[in-house]
Protein backbone atom coordinates (compact mmCIF):
# COMPACT_ATOMS: atom_id res chain seq x y z
CA UNK A 1 0.00 0.00 0.00
CA UNK A 2 1.21 3.86 -0.84
CA UNK A 3 1.07 5.13 2.74
CA UNK A 4 0.48 8.79 1.27
CA UNK A 5 -2.06 7.59 -1.53
CA UNK A 6 -3.66 5.05 0.14
CA UNK A 7 -3.65 2.83 -2.97
CA UNK A 8 -2.82 -0.88 -3.28
CA UNK A 9 -0.78 -2.23 -5.49
CA UNK A 10 0.64 -5.94 -6.93
CA UNK A 11 4.78 -6.32 -5.45
CA UNK A 12 6.32 -9.30 -7.68
CA UNK A 13 9.16 -10.46 -6.19
CA UNK A 14 11.84 -12.44 -7.71
CA UNK A 15 14.65 -14.37 -5.78
CA UNK A 16 15.55 -16.29 -8.79
CA UNK A 17 18.74 -17.17 -10.22
CA UNK A 18 17.27 -15.60 -13.71
CA UNK A 19 14.93 -13.12 -14.74
CA UNK A 20 11.32 -13.76 -14.40
CA UNK A 21 8.35 -12.93 -16.95
CA UNK A 22 5.04 -11.94 -15.93
CA UNK A 23 2.26 -11.44 -17.75
CA UNK A 24 -0.66 -9.58 -16.26
CA UNK A 25 -3.99 -10.52 -17.58
CA UNK A 26 -7.08 -8.10 -16.72
CA UNK A 27 -9.93 -10.60 -17.56
CA UNK A 28 -12.62 -8.41 -15.50
CA UNK A 29 -11.91 -5.31 -17.93
CA UNK A 30 -10.84 -7.77 -20.84
CA UNK A 31 -7.31 -6.42 -21.14
CA UNK A 32 -4.03 -7.49 -21.09
CA UNK A 33 -1.07 -5.42 -19.76
CA UNK A 34 2.26 -6.18 -21.80
CA UNK A 35 4.52 -8.78 -20.55
CA UNK A 36 7.16 -7.62 -17.53
CA UNK A 37 10.02 -8.41 -16.63
CA UNK A 38 12.17 -8.58 -13.11
CA UNK A 39 15.27 -9.22 -13.10
CA UNK A 40 16.75 -11.74 -10.26
CA UNK A 41 16.65 -10.24 -6.80
CA UNK A 42 14.43 -7.67 -7.32
CA UNK A 43 10.77 -6.47 -7.14
CA UNK A 44 8.24 -4.63 -9.07
CA UNK A 45 5.08 -2.85 -8.64
CA UNK A 46 1.97 -3.56 -10.77
CA UNK A 47 -0.86 -0.82 -9.90
CA UNK A 48 -4.24 -2.08 -9.22
CA UNK A 49 -7.41 -1.67 -7.52
CA UNK A 50 -9.33 -3.65 -4.98
CA UNK A 51 -7.55 -5.75 -2.34
CA UNK A 52 -7.82 -10.21 -2.38
CA UNK A 53 -6.13 -12.52 -1.92
CA UNK A 54 -4.16 -15.11 -4.35
CA UNK A 55 -1.69 -18.04 -4.45
CA UNK A 56 1.15 -18.78 -7.10
CA UNK A 57 0.64 -21.75 -9.17
CA UNK A 58 4.03 -23.02 -10.95
CA UNK A 59 3.05 -23.29 -14.65
CA UNK A 60 5.26 -26.45 -16.16
CA UNK A 61 5.52 -24.46 -19.72
CA UNK A 62 8.70 -22.61 -20.17
CA UNK A 63 9.64 -20.24 -23.30
CA UNK A 64 13.02 -20.50 -24.08
CA UNK A 65 13.40 -22.30 -21.22
CA UNK A 66 13.10 -19.35 -18.77
CA UNK A 67 10.42 -20.57 -16.26
CA UNK A 68 6.79 -18.66 -16.21
CA UNK A 69 4.95 -18.34 -13.09
CA UNK A 70 1.31 -16.99 -13.34
CA UNK A 71 -0.57 -15.40 -10.72
CA UNK A 72 -4.05 -16.62 -10.78
CA UNK A 73 -6.83 -14.21 -9.82
CA UNK A 74 -10.72 -14.65 -11.06
CA UNK A 75 -9.34 -17.15 -13.81
CA UNK A 76 -12.82 -17.96 -15.90
CA UNK A 77 -13.97 -21.26 -15.72
CA UNK A 78 -13.04 -22.59 -18.80
CA UNK A 79 -9.15 -22.12 -17.96
CA UNK A 80 -7.84 -25.87 -17.14
CA UNK A 81 -6.40 -26.85 -14.28
CA UNK A 82 -4.31 -30.17 -15.89
CA UNK A 83 -1.48 -27.43 -17.25
CA UNK A 84 -1.22 -26.74 -13.46
CA UNK A 85 0.20 -28.95 -10.52
CA UNK A 86 -2.47 -29.93 -7.74
CA UNK A 87 -2.79 -27.30 -4.84
CA UNK A 88 -0.63 -29.76 -2.48
CA UNK A 89 2.57 -29.13 -5.36
CA UNK A 90 1.78 -24.90 -4.81
CA UNK A 91 3.61 -22.35 -3.02
CA UNK A 92 2.06 -22.59 0.53
CA UNK A 93 2.90 -19.07 1.28
CA UNK A 94 0.51 -16.29 1.12
CA UNK A 95 0.35 -13.07 -0.10
CA UNK A 96 -1.47 -10.06 -0.78
CA UNK A 97 -2.34 -8.85 -3.91
CA UNK A 98 -5.41 -6.40 -6.08
CA UNK A 99 -8.00 -7.15 -7.96
CA UNK A 100 -8.20 -4.71 -10.48
CA UNK A 101 -11.93 -4.56 -10.14
CA UNK A 102 -12.98 -2.17 -7.67
CA UNK A 103 -16.30 -2.80 -6.78
CA UNK A 104 -15.26 -6.49 -5.70
CA UNK A 105 -15.42 -7.64 -2.04
CA UNK A 106 -12.96 -9.82 -0.20
CA UNK A 107 -15.85 -12.29 0.07
CA UNK A 108 -16.12 -12.36 -3.60
CA UNK A 109 -12.50 -12.74 -4.81
CA UNK A 110 -11.99 -15.27 -2.41
CA UNK A 111 -14.76 -17.13 -3.48
CA UNK A 112 -13.44 -17.01 -7.42
CA UNK A 113 -9.74 -17.73 -6.49
CA UNK A 114 -11.46 -21.03 -4.59
CA UNK A 115 -13.09 -22.09 -7.59
CA UNK A 116 -9.96 -21.54 -10.04
CA UNK A 117 -7.64 -22.93 -7.63
CA UNK A 118 -9.69 -25.90 -8.05
CA UNK A 119 -8.67 -26.25 -4.23
CA UNK A 120 -11.28 -28.12 -2.97
CA UNK A 121 -11.98 -27.45 0.68
CA UNK A 122 -14.57 -29.17 3.43
CA UNK A 123 -17.50 -26.74 3.84
CA UNK A 124 -17.34 -26.81 7.65
CA UNK A 125 -13.61 -25.05 6.65
CA UNK A 126 -15.05 -22.81 3.95
CA UNK A 127 -17.59 -21.71 6.03
CA UNK A 128 -15.12 -20.40 9.07
CA UNK A 129 -12.85 -18.94 6.89
CA UNK A 130 -16.47 -16.52 5.28
CA UNK A 131 -16.53 -16.16 9.06
CA UNK A 132 -12.87 -14.30 9.08
CA UNK A 133 -13.57 -12.69 5.93
CA UNK A 134 -16.75 -10.90 7.08
CA UNK A 135 -15.22 -10.19 9.95
CA UNK A 136 -12.18 -8.51 8.09
CA UNK A 137 -14.50 -6.65 5.45
CA UNK A 138 -16.66 -5.27 8.78
CA UNK A 139 -13.23 -4.43 10.42
CA UNK A 140 -14.30 -0.48 12.13
CA UNK A 141 -12.05 2.36 11.21
CA UNK A 142 -12.77 4.87 13.86
CA UNK A 143 -10.50 4.12 16.42
CA UNK A 144 -12.80 3.15 19.76
CA UNK A 145 -14.90 0.97 17.82
CA UNK A 146 -11.48 -0.51 16.54
CA UNK A 147 -10.29 -0.74 19.73
CA UNK A 148 -13.58 -2.81 21.11
CA UNK A 149 -13.25 -5.07 17.74
CA UNK A 150 -10.01 -5.98 18.62
CA UNK A 151 -10.89 -6.51 22.25
CA UNK A 152 -13.21 -9.03 21.03
CA UNK A 153 -10.96 -10.92 18.71
CA UNK A 154 -8.46 -11.14 21.54
CA UNK A 155 -11.18 -12.92 23.37
CA UNK A 156 -11.61 -15.61 20.56
CA UNK A 157 -7.62 -16.00 20.39
CA UNK A 158 -7.54 -16.73 24.16
CA UNK A 159 -7.47 -20.60 23.40
CA UNK A 160 -6.03 -20.91 20.43
CA UNK A 161 -2.68 -20.42 17.80
CA UNK A 162 -4.23 -19.80 14.68
CA UNK A 163 -7.87 -18.84 13.44
CA UNK A 164 -8.84 -22.18 12.11
CA UNK A 165 -8.59 -25.50 14.07
CA UNK A 166 -6.72 -26.47 16.34
CA UNK A 167 -3.50 -26.62 15.11
CA UNK A 168 -0.62 -24.35 14.94
CA UNK A 169 -0.57 -23.80 10.90
CA UNK A 170 -2.00 -20.62 9.56
CA UNK A 171 -4.77 -20.70 7.06
CA UNK A 172 -5.82 -17.96 4.41
CA UNK A 173 -8.10 -16.59 7.20
CA UNK A 174 -5.02 -15.60 8.95
CA UNK A 175 -3.65 -14.08 6.29
CA UNK A 176 -6.85 -11.62 5.76
CA UNK A 177 -7.32 -10.69 9.12
CA UNK A 178 -3.94 -10.13 9.82
CA UNK A 179 -3.23 -8.01 6.42
CA UNK A 180 -6.86 -5.88 7.54
CA UNK A 181 -6.43 -5.01 10.92
CA UNK A 182 -2.04 -4.40 10.59
CA UNK A 183 -2.28 -0.69 10.68
CA UNK A 184 -4.50 -0.66 13.49
CA UNK A 185 -2.40 -2.54 16.05
CA UNK A 186 1.09 -1.47 14.65
CA UNK A 187 -0.24 2.42 15.94
CA UNK A 188 -1.61 1.09 19.32
CA UNK A 189 0.10 2.63 22.19
CA UNK A 190 2.24 0.30 24.94
CA UNK A 191 -0.64 0.47 27.20
CA UNK A 192 -2.84 -1.04 25.23
CA UNK A 193 -1.30 -3.91 23.42
CA UNK A 194 -0.85 -4.44 27.08
CA UNK A 195 -4.87 -5.28 27.24
CA UNK A 196 -4.36 -6.77 23.86
CA UNK A 197 -2.03 -9.80 24.30
CA UNK A 198 -3.46 -12.78 22.86
CA UNK A 199 -3.68 -10.45 19.20
CA UNK A 200 -0.18 -9.59 20.28
CA UNK A 201 1.08 -13.09 19.97
CA UNK A 202 -1.04 -14.20 17.15
CA UNK A 203 0.09 -11.20 14.95
CA UNK A 204 4.08 -12.03 16.29
CA UNK A 205 3.34 -15.41 15.43
CA UNK A 206 2.21 -14.76 11.73
CA UNK A 207 4.18 -12.45 10.78
CA UNK A 208 7.31 -14.39 11.26
CA UNK A 209 5.31 -17.63 9.99
CA UNK A 210 4.35 -15.73 6.75
CA UNK A 211 6.46 -14.76 4.06
CA UNK A 212 5.05 -10.86 3.35
CA UNK A 213 8.39 -9.90 1.73
CA UNK A 214 8.13 -6.04 2.55
CA UNK A 215 4.42 -5.60 2.36
CA UNK A 216 3.44 -5.15 6.13
CA UNK A 217 5.96 -3.44 8.54
CA UNK A 218 7.62 -5.54 11.29
CA UNK A 219 5.76 -5.29 14.90
CA UNK A 220 8.21 -4.96 16.99
CA UNK A 221 7.30 -7.02 20.80
CA UNK A 222 9.30 -6.71 24.07
CA UNK A 223 9.68 -10.93 24.76
CA UNK A 224 10.29 -11.77 29.02
CA UNK A 225 12.72 -13.49 29.34
CA UNK A 226 12.55 -17.05 30.49
CA UNK A 227 13.60 -18.14 33.54
CA UNK A 228 13.96 -22.00 34.20
CA UNK A 229 12.64 -23.18 37.47
CA UNK A 230 16.69 -23.35 39.84
CA UNK A 231 17.28 -27.04 40.70
CA UNK A 232 17.99 -25.33 44.04
CA UNK A 233 14.54 -24.32 44.47
CA UNK A 234 13.43 -27.54 43.23
CA UNK A 235 15.46 -29.10 46.11
CA UNK A 236 14.08 -26.93 48.69
CA UNK A 237 10.46 -27.91 47.61
CA UNK A 238 11.60 -31.77 47.78
CA UNK A 239 12.73 -31.75 51.34
CA UNK A 240 9.71 -29.64 52.96
CA UNK A 241 7.72 -32.55 51.39
CA UNK A 242 10.15 -35.20 52.59
CA UNK A 243 10.18 -33.08 56.12
CA UNK A 244 6.45 -32.66 56.46
CA UNK A 245 5.71 -36.21 55.81
CA UNK A 246 8.16 -37.60 58.33
CA UNK A 247 6.32 -35.06 60.67
CA UNK A 248 2.80 -36.74 60.17
CA UNK A 249 4.49 -40.23 60.32
CA UNK A 250 5.79 -39.29 63.61
CA UNK A 251 2.60 -38.11 65.16
CA UNK A 252 1.03 -41.38 64.31
CA UNK A 253 3.95 -43.48 65.78
CA UNK A 254 3.62 -41.23 68.67
CA UNK A 255 -0.40 -41.88 69.53
CA UNK A 256 0.62 -45.67 69.69
CA UNK A 257 3.45 -45.36 72.68
CA UNK A 258 3.05 -45.08 76.20
CA UNK A 259 3.40 -42.71 78.23
CA UNK A 260 6.63 -43.64 79.68
CA UNK A 261 7.61 -43.47 76.34
CA UNK A 262 6.58 -40.03 75.63
CA UNK A 263 8.58 -39.44 78.98
CA UNK A 264 11.37 -40.62 77.51
CA UNK A 265 11.77 -38.60 74.79
CA UNK A 266 10.85 -35.61 76.28
CA UNK A 267 14.18 -36.07 77.99
CA UNK A 268 16.13 -36.61 75.04
CA UNK A 269 14.57 -33.83 73.04
CA UNK A 270 15.62 -32.12 75.96
CA UNK A 271 19.26 -33.21 75.76
CA UNK A 272 18.73 -32.68 72.07
CA UNK A 273 18.19 -28.88 72.43
CA UNK A 274 20.89 -28.14 74.90
CA UNK A 275 22.97 -29.98 72.43
CA UNK A 276 22.12 -27.76 69.58
CA UNK A 277 22.49 -24.33 71.64
CA UNK A 278 26.20 -25.66 72.42
CA UNK A 279 26.78 -26.36 68.81
CA UNK A 280 25.30 -22.67 67.36
CA UNK A 281 28.50 -21.03 67.13
CA UNK A 282 29.87 -23.98 65.15
CA UNK A 283 26.75 -23.07 62.41
CA UNK A 284 27.50 -19.31 62.18
CA UNK A 285 31.02 -19.96 60.79
CA UNK A 286 29.81 -20.43 57.15
CA UNK A 287 27.50 -17.73 57.46
CA UNK A 288 30.21 -15.05 58.45
CA UNK A 289 32.23 -16.25 55.09
CA UNK A 290 28.39 -15.73 53.14
CA UNK A 291 29.06 -12.26 52.28
CA UNK A 292 32.64 -11.99 51.01
CA UNK A 293 31.80 -14.99 48.52
CA UNK A 294 28.43 -12.70 47.61
CA UNK A 295 30.96 -9.94 46.89
CA UNK A 296 32.87 -11.62 44.81
CA UNK A 297 30.18 -12.95 42.75
CA UNK A 298 29.45 -9.58 41.97
CA UNK A 299 32.84 -7.97 41.61
CA UNK A 300 33.47 -6.42 38.36
CA UNK A 301 37.66 -8.07 38.28
CA UNK A 302 34.89 -11.23 36.41
CA UNK A 303 34.61 -8.86 33.76
CA UNK A 304 36.94 -8.53 30.73
CA UNK A 305 36.37 -4.88 29.74
CA UNK A 306 38.68 -4.31 26.90
CA UNK A 307 39.20 -0.42 24.92
CA UNK A 308 38.77 -1.07 21.05
CA UNK A 309 38.18 0.37 18.27
CA UNK A 310 35.20 -0.29 15.84
CA UNK A 311 36.40 -0.31 12.01
CA UNK A 312 33.02 -0.90 10.20
CA UNK A 313 29.33 -0.63 11.18
CA UNK A 314 26.35 -1.69 9.57
CA UNK A 315 22.58 -1.79 9.91
CA UNK A 316 21.45 -5.58 10.93
CA UNK A 317 19.61 -6.89 8.19
CA UNK A 318 16.67 -8.03 10.03
CA UNK A 319 15.81 -5.76 13.07
CA UNK A 320 15.42 -2.04 12.70
CA UNK A 321 16.68 -1.10 16.21
CA UNK A 322 20.23 -3.09 16.28
CA UNK A 323 23.60 -2.25 14.48
CA UNK A 324 26.39 -4.89 13.73
CA UNK A 325 30.05 -3.51 13.99
CA UNK A 326 33.45 -5.05 13.35
CA UNK A 327 35.90 -4.09 16.41
CA UNK A 328 39.58 -3.97 16.74
CA UNK A 329 40.55 -5.18 20.14
CA UNK A 330 44.49 -6.09 19.50
CA UNK A 331 43.35 -9.64 18.27
CA UNK A 332 44.10 -11.20 14.75
CA UNK A 333 40.79 -11.31 13.93
CA UNK A 334 38.07 -8.03 14.51
CA UNK A 335 35.12 -8.98 16.71
CA UNK A 336 31.54 -8.61 15.88
CA UNK A 337 29.37 -7.57 18.44
CA UNK A 338 25.88 -6.95 17.91
CA UNK A 339 24.48 -3.34 19.62
CA UNK A 340 20.89 -2.02 20.72
CA UNK A 341 22.07 1.29 19.38
CA UNK A 342 20.21 1.84 15.65
CA UNK A 343 17.86 4.50 17.29
CA UNK A 344 20.71 6.97 18.54
CA UNK A 345 24.00 6.11 16.75
CA UNK A 346 24.33 5.83 12.33
CA UNK A 347 26.99 3.43 11.08
CA UNK A 348 28.87 6.08 9.97
CA UNK A 349 28.65 7.80 13.56
CA UNK A 350 29.86 4.61 15.14
CA UNK A 351 32.81 4.01 12.58
CA UNK A 352 36.49 4.60 13.74
CA UNK A 353 35.20 5.45 16.83
CA UNK A 354 36.78 4.04 20.16
CA UNK A 355 34.59 2.23 22.36
CA UNK A 356 34.51 -0.06 26.01
CA UNK A 357 33.21 -3.30 25.27
CA UNK A 358 32.78 -6.80 27.56
CA UNK A 359 34.43 -9.51 25.44
CA UNK A 360 33.97 -12.48 27.81
CA UNK A 361 30.31 -12.48 27.73
CA UNK A 362 29.07 -15.56 25.60
CA UNK A 363 28.71 -15.52 22.01
CA UNK A 364 25.49 -15.82 20.21
CA UNK A 365 23.34 -15.03 17.32
CA UNK A 366 20.70 -11.77 17.68
CA UNK A 367 18.08 -12.50 15.08
CA UNK A 368 20.32 -14.54 13.40
CA UNK A 369 23.80 -12.99 13.62
CA UNK A 370 26.55 -13.49 15.72
CA UNK A 371 27.74 -11.21 18.60
CA UNK A 372 30.93 -11.89 20.65
CA UNK A 373 30.53 -8.65 23.20
CA UNK A 374 28.60 -6.19 24.24
CA UNK A 375 29.34 -2.41 23.63
CA UNK A 376 28.81 -0.60 26.99
CA UNK A 377 26.78 2.64 26.77
CA UNK A 378 25.11 5.56 29.05
CA UNK A 379 21.72 6.26 29.14
CA UNK A 380 19.73 8.59 31.32
CA UNK A 381 16.82 8.17 33.16
CA UNK A 382 14.00 7.90 30.55
CA UNK A 383 16.69 5.98 28.34
CA UNK A 384 16.11 8.59 25.49
CA UNK A 385 19.63 9.33 25.45
CA UNK A 386 22.02 6.38 24.67
CA UNK A 387 25.52 6.61 24.00
CA UNK A 388 29.19 4.41 24.30
CA UNK A 389 31.03 5.18 26.88
CA UNK A 390 34.03 6.84 25.49
CA UNK A 391 37.82 5.77 26.18
CA UNK A 392 40.66 8.87 26.52
CA UNK A 393 42.46 9.40 23.70
CA UNK A 394 46.20 7.73 25.21
CA UNK A 395 44.39 4.66 25.97
CA UNK A 396 45.27 1.65 23.52
CA UNK A 397 43.76 -0.55 21.62
CA UNK A 398 43.04 -4.24 23.49
CA UNK A 399 43.63 -2.87 26.93
CA UNK A 400 42.00 -4.00 30.14
CA UNK A 401 39.75 -1.12 32.17
CA UNK A 402 41.28 -1.71 35.48
CA UNK A 403 39.83 -0.62 38.67
CA UNK A 404 41.72 1.00 41.60
CA UNK A 405 41.75 -1.41 44.73
CA UNK A 406 39.97 -4.25 42.64
CA UNK A 407 42.36 -7.31 42.10
CA UNK A 408 41.35 -10.33 40.64
CA UNK A 409 41.62 -12.77 36.93
CA UNK A 410 38.26 -11.91 35.05
CA UNK A 411 36.32 -14.93 34.31
CA UNK A 412 36.51 -17.00 30.59
CA UNK A 413 32.88 -16.75 29.58
CA UNK A 414 30.63 -15.60 31.99
CA UNK A 415 27.95 -17.86 33.10
CA UNK A 416 24.35 -16.86 32.18
CA UNK A 417 22.52 -18.98 34.86
CA UNK A 418 24.43 -17.10 37.83
CA UNK A 419 23.24 -13.85 35.94
CA UNK A 420 26.58 -11.70 36.57
CA UNK A 421 26.69 -9.67 34.35
CA UNK A 422 23.17 -8.67 35.66
CA UNK A 423 24.27 -7.98 39.35
CA UNK A 424 27.34 -6.46 38.37
CA UNK A 425 25.65 -3.52 36.13
CA UNK A 426 23.47 -2.66 38.79
CA UNK A 427 26.44 -1.07 40.46
CA UNK A 428 27.99 1.18 37.08
CA UNK A 429 27.12 4.45 37.03
CA UNK A 430 28.54 8.05 35.74
CA UNK A 431 29.17 10.26 38.03
CA UNK A 432 28.21 13.91 38.24
CA UNK A 433 31.66 14.95 35.72
CA UNK A 434 30.32 12.07 33.67
CA UNK A 435 33.59 9.65 34.66
CA UNK A 436 32.29 5.83 34.55
CA UNK A 437 32.74 4.19 37.72
CA UNK A 438 31.88 0.71 39.35
CA UNK A 439 30.55 1.38 42.86
CA UNK A 440 32.04 5.20 42.71
CA UNK A 441 35.60 3.46 41.26
CA UNK A 442 36.54 5.10 37.75
CA UNK A 443 37.17 2.83 34.89
CA UNK A 444 40.82 3.71 34.71
CA UNK A 445 42.74 3.43 31.49
CA UNK A 446 46.88 3.90 30.67
CA UNK A 447 45.41 7.16 29.28
CA UNK A 448 42.99 7.87 32.28
CA UNK A 449 39.54 7.18 33.16
CA UNK A 450 36.56 6.38 30.59
CA UNK A 451 33.94 8.99 30.05
CA UNK A 452 30.51 10.29 28.79
CA UNK A 453 28.83 13.15 27.89
CA UNK A 454 25.58 11.53 30.19
CA UNK A 455 26.15 12.37 33.94
CA UNK A 456 25.02 10.71 36.47
CA UNK A 457 24.23 8.06 33.99
CA UNK A 458 23.04 4.17 34.37
CA UNK A 459 25.90 1.68 32.49
CA UNK A 460 24.92 -1.25 30.25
Amino acid sequence: MNKATKDLFLLVQNDGEDPLKVNDTRIDIDITIPEIQVPKHQAKKIAGGAWACCKIGKNEQHDGGVPCQELEMELPACHSANDKETAVGWNQGWGASLSVSGKDSITSLYTNILKSSGKCSPQKENNEVMKWIVFAESFPVDSQACFDALCGFNQDLAQNSVLLGNGTTPSEADVIVFSVIHSSVIGLSHLEREKLTHVMRWMDYIQHKEEFVDLFEKILLEKPAFEPLLQGKRGMAKVEVDSNAKKTLQSTKNTEKSEAEKNIKKNDAGKKVTENKESMPEKKKPAETEPAEKDKEVSVSLLNIQVGLIRKAWKHPSADSLLVEEIDVGDAKLRQVVSGLAKFCSPDELTNRHVVLITNVKPGKLRDVMSEGLVLCASNEDHTVVEPLLPPEGAKIGERVSFSGIDGKPEDILNPKKKQLEKITLNLFTDDKGVATFKGIPFMTSGGPCTSSIPKASIK
